[in-house]
């Protein structure tokens, strides 16, 4: 989440700055239920519309983001989806779950209260003590979740417009060296803001019993580290910076997928694969993208003037939200080996019966192995079926001369490098009795004998 967006709704429990809370107080004054009535330093509000935003959609996007993370990241750990760039797609799921959760715990919950009155114990009790941890740890993930993003990009860009280059730099132990790298300079970048919020004992108004409310640490109102740290560095190092690399690399990887789609029939079918990937890639960061824009705009409204309107900053959080949340349907739409795998793992086989994929989501690798099996399956069974009518004719003529065993066997080999179909010839067939007293008249032994009838 956004800086604006998290201190917003902190700010909701305690204030930060006398100006930040005035400025709210006066915003919402038309909207309070008493006027001369405070809750942690704030006056009350109606709260509807933080409600809606945050105490409902925001919710319900997150139970279906959790789920649908949860599986990508099933399918993306499965043996045959091993890749380098899986790996990163994991590292993003697993990412999105934490930001996700910690959404909900942030302003999910404490918005439910605002507008209902319920979770009362939650927002005086557990929320004020948990948010010192939890705001921290939300801008560490958002800021993982960007540059894995930006990795994402970049190891695209590599495999589509230099694909030479690919095989030394986009491998998995490269993958998994950036993941750790990201996750540790994230942790440290953000570690200061274990120290900007604080909770204190207050009486509330109407219960009268002893509440926590959020509060700003000393740290927080050193005016040099709001304006450097938490403004323009946050808005260089989370929005500015990644932005300006993922629509530099992303025009280069839509330049090389065009030129690519032209000369479509020249391609390998490796060479397909990755630009299908690519563009599956693209719609990922166009969806990020969008999703960041109006809380960025949040952050310059922030840094440039003093405070964005409240529901600039609720909005943002859903469409976090909804970031975080939304890779899955593109990997189903996208992705036909994520779907396929999706299907069988998830979904019940006999609607595409009963131990086969259905041909609407077969690659054209796939199509193209089954097309050339099909065409050498056929003949092979045309050319055994010469040579088995060859080797019967000369088994009937080779039988007197006691050498039928040996012909048995080289009438059974396929004459080709297909797969092995064998029609037996149309002498007839004899019982062992028979066999046996053939056997006797040209002298062959009984264990001879057993040999030739397991042939």
């Amino acid at each position: 989440m956004e800086v604006s967006s998290i201190l917003a709704n902190i700010t909701s429990a305690g204030n930060f700055n006398n100006n930040l809370a005035s400025n709210i107080t006066r915003n919402l004054a038309s909207t309070t239920k008493k006027n001369d009535t405070l809750e942690c330093e704030l006056e009350l509000k109606d709260g509807l519309f933080e409600f809606i935003i945050c105490g409902v959609l925001l919710n319900l996007v997150s139970l279906f983001g959790i789920l649908g993370n949860t599986i990508s990241m099933i399918i993306l750990s499965r043996p045959q989806m091993k890749s380098s760039i899986n790996y990163l797609l994991i590292g993003l799921a697993r990412c999105d779950t934490i930001l996700i959760t910690i959404a909900v715990m942030i302003h999910g919950l404490p918005a439910i209260y605002t507008y209902t009155g319920y979770m009362f114990d939650y927002k005086f009790y557990v929320f004020p003590k948990i948010v010192k941890y939890l705001y921290p740890v939300s801008l560490a993930a958002q800021m993982v979740t960007v540059y894995l993003t930006l990795t994402v990009t970049m190891e695209r860009y590599v495999a589509v417009c230099h694909p030479l280059r690919a095989r030394s730099l986009c491998t998995y132990g490269r993958a998994r060296a950036a993941v750790i790298c990201i996750v540790i300079v994230s942790l440290l970048y953000n570690l200061p803001r274990f120290w900007e919020v604080e909770y204190k004992e207050e009486i509330h108004w109407r219960e009268q019993v002893k509440v926590y409310c959020v509060m700003a640490a000393s740290l927080r109102e050193s005016r040099m580290y709001i304006t450097l740290y938490v403004h323009w560095l946050y808005f260089f190092v989370y929005y500015a910076c990644p932005f300006a690399a993922l629509v530099v690399f992303n025009t280069a990887i839509y330049k090389r997928v065009r030129k690519a789609n032209r000369d479509l029939q020249h391609l390998s079918r490796h060479q397909r694969r990755e630009i299908g990937l690519a563009m599956m890639l693209i719609c990922v960061v166009i969806v990020f993208i969008i999703c960041n824009i109006l809380p960025m705009i949040s952050n310059v409204y922030e840094t440039l003037y003093y405070n964005p309107p409240v529901w600039m900053i609720q909005t943002g959080n859903l469409l976090v939200t909804i970031n975080s949340s939304i890779n899955f349907i593109i990997y189903v739409i996208f992705g036909r080996k994520f779907k396929r795998l999706f299907l069988k793992l998830f979904c019940s086989s006999n609607f595409f019966g009963q131990g086969r994929d259905s041909p609407e989501f077969q690659t054209n690798d796939e199509s193209l192995v089954t097309n050339t099996t099909n065409i050498e399956l056929r003949n092979s069974i045309r050319r055994s079926h010469r040579s088995n009518n060859i080797g019967s004719r000369n088994n009937n003529t080779l039988m007197v001369n006691g050498s039928m065993r040996q012909n048995n066997k080289s009438s059974i080999r396929c004459a080709s490098p297909g797969p092995c179909v064998y029609y037996p010839a149309r002498s007839p067939v004899r019982s062992p009795s028979q066999i046996s007293r053939i056997s006797t008249q040209n002298g062959w032994s009984k264990k001879e004998v057993t040999e030739t009838v397991l042939l």
